[in-house]
């Protein structure tokens, strides 16, 4: 087995907030109770997104937090070329082909086959370009998904499975605006990075099934899933910046980290400086949680 090899992924969308914490901490306590490395990796492929600083301070807050990175961040934004390459090779191997169809265009094509989706659900796409565009130009690039079920297994919450096919359908590696996606960025970012194990919230579960097939397609290595609890907002969804998460508050790091710790399940004394406090919580991990291949 290759040495223990983590990363914290988080999206310069604004600074972090109790949920994205949560997740900082899981996978930094999982790589130090393995004697692991530890990365941090900007996920910015979604370029409009994107909050300008935000990025710097999210490596701010995390050191306030005594969670600091082995090795130096990478952003996605300056890793197009390896996006492109990998495109290109499923392209070439026919896992990959080009999409006309607006969102308009896959709503008009689902209603027709009376498939509206449903709330909150995956705009399923319907394959209408799987056989060539017909004179259409191309705006996206799909994955070419075979029917079957996708079957994992999660750490934290066992067996899992997908029928991508049915779920999701053939889903964007690159979008019309030409930005790249980020179910290929983060497949092709964790084999180029050495990821041997991935721990991140719940909410991402659903997103594995699709990078399993893109790593199969790729020929690359399959890490390790552990999916944390979600801290979730007063209205019972995932608390998250885009339902008015409030950043955190690092006056009291301790206290921040006390609270992420609860969630994670663990009971960790709070009388003791910060170093200590993280050493504590390192080994009430490790207690909890068997690190598997």
């Amino acid at each position: 087995m290759s040495a223990y090899r983590g990363r914290f992924a988080p999206s310069p969308t604004g600074p972090l907030h109790a949920g994205s914490l949560v997740a900082a901490l899981a996978s930094w306590l999982d790589a130090r109770a393995q004697g692991g490395t530890w990365l941090v990796r900007i996920e910015d492929v979604d370029r409009p997104r994107c909050v300008p600083g935000a990025d710097e301070e999210i490596l701010r807050q995390l050191a306030a937090c005594g969670l600091v990175p082995d090795e130096e961040p990478v952003w996605q934004s300056q890793r197009d070329g390896l996006y492109q390459a990998a495109l290109d090779r499923l392209a070439a191997a026919g896992d990959a082909y080009p999409c006309a169809c607006s969102r308009k265009d896959i709503e008009e094509a689902l209603r027709a086959l009376g498939r509206e989706r449903p709330r909150h659900g995956e705009l399923v796409y319907p394959g209408t370009c799987r056989g060539g565009l017909h004179g259409r130009t191309a705006r996206a690039w799909r994955f070419r998904v075979a029917p079957g079920v996708v079957q994992w297994q999660d750490r934290r919450l066992g067996p899992q499975q997908q029928f991508v096919a049915e779920a999701v359908g053939d889903f964007v590696l690159q979008r019309a605006d030409g930005l790249f996606a980020y179910q290929l960025a983060v497949v092709v970012d964790d084999a180029d990075q050495g990821i041997t194990h991935v721990v991140r919230g719940e909410d991402l579960a659903d997103n594995t099934a699709r990078q399993l097939l893109l790593q199969g397609a790729l020929g690359l290595p399959t890490p390790a899933y552990l999916h944390t609890p979600l801290v979730l907002g007063a209205n019972g969804e995932k608390l998250s910046k885009q339902n008015g998460a409030a950043p955190l508050d690092l006056r009291d790091p301790l206290a921040a980290l006390q609270s992420a710790a609860a969630t994670l399940g663990l009971t960790i004394p709070g009388e003791q400086a910060l170093a200590g406090w993280l050493s504590s919580a390192v080994e009430a991990w490790a207690a909890q949680w068997t690190i598997t291949a």
